[in-house]
């Protein structure tokens, strides 16, 4: 059996990245196309990840030292997992609930981010914390204002667009580095 060179483990990896960058431009696309139905598929990653940590702190509890500590702990535990069988049970619910929450989210960073341009603006280049600062703020606002209708499209557009710019970013990278590849097996040949 031949062993693999490393120019050919490089291909091999940069092909399967470069899979992985066409899949997530794909489900960005449909993301993008679907928002509520993408924002309904977080809010269940998010509730189950809820529900996860519930668990977790349900099975520390039974570690516990002293009542205190454990009677915490699982109080925490139900609490989690409660909230995030609530979430499941109602996922528009949870969608209105992550979308407020990213909203506000969005106004605080693009406050801090203008803040921070202020601090740091003989640096050249800082124009650009502020530009973010500034789009980051518009987008917050726009968001809040629709709020809740804007639930139906804010985070499965936001999450689409964003694994389209990943997708977009892995392939690229993956190219350079197949391309890469190609040259450094040329020049030993």
């Amino acid at each position: 059996m031949a062993q693999n060179t490393p120019v050919q483990m490089v291909r091999k990896a940069s092909t399967v990245s470069i899979l992985w960058g066409v899949l997530l431009i794909v489900f960005g696309m449909v993301a993008v196309g679907l928002p509520l139905l993408a924002a309904v598929a977080v809010n269940a990653l998010v509730a189950w990840l809820i529900m996860l940590a519930g668990v977790v702190h349900l099975m520390l509890a039974f570690r516990a030292h002293g009542a205190g500590s454990k009677i915490w702990k699982l109080l925490v535990g139900v609490a989690y997992v409660c909230f995030g069988v609530y979430l499941i049970a109602r996922p528009l619910l949870g969608v209105a609930s992550l979308t407020l929450l990213l909203a506000s989210l969005f106004l605080i960073e693009g406050i801090l981010d203008i803040v921070l341009y202020v601090k740091m603006r003989p640096i050249h280049g800082s124009i650009w914390v502020l530009i973010d600062g500034i789009v980051t703020l518009l987008l917050g606002l726009m968001i809040y204002m629709q709020w809740p209708s804007s639930s139906a499209w804010a985070i499965g557009t936001l999450v689409g667009v964003s694994m389209i710019i990943s997708g977009v970013a892995r392939v690229m990278m993956s190219l350079a580095v197949h391309g890469a590849a190609d040259d450094v097996s040329r020049l030993a040949a």
